[in-house]
């Protein structure tokens, strides 16, 4: 990963992985025939390569908060909520957007995944 183009190229990465996550979620949203199915809530985990507390650490660190990752519960991992701009309940469908980010994140070298959990 180089994360000094991750920072430089935010806002063109950001704008990539919307458009694909609403674009996949807009997709399973019409396959299902509407906001149907389980509730529930989608998110891309990005996993970092180095210890926060070293060169490389920090520098990872600023390249996932220019692209809006915030740090998650364990302190370890980054998340990006609810990636695509498509607003429902459909876990099915909040799935896609995030695994759609994730393709995206994971095509600029980082370790992402796409997650979820029923409402």
């Amino acid at each position: 990963m180089n994360t000094s183009f991750i920072i430089q190229n935010a806002t063109n990465i950001k704008r990539e992985l919307t458009d694909k996550a609403t674009h996949a979620a807009n997709e399973m949203l019409h396959r299902m025939g509407g906001d149907n199915g389980c509730c529930g809530f989608a998110w891309v985990t990005i996993h970092p390569e180095h210890k926060g507390n070293t060169k490389l650490g920090k520098a990872e660190r600023r390249a996932f908060e220019a692209l809006g990752a915030k740090k998650d519960w364990t302190g370890k991992a980054w998340q990006i909520w609810k990636p695509g701009h498509v607003h429902v309940q459909s876990i099915l469908v909040l799935e896609a957007g995030a695994n759609a980010a994730a393709k995206v994140l994971t095509s600029y070298g980082l370790t992402a995944y796409g997650n979820s959990r029923v409402d």
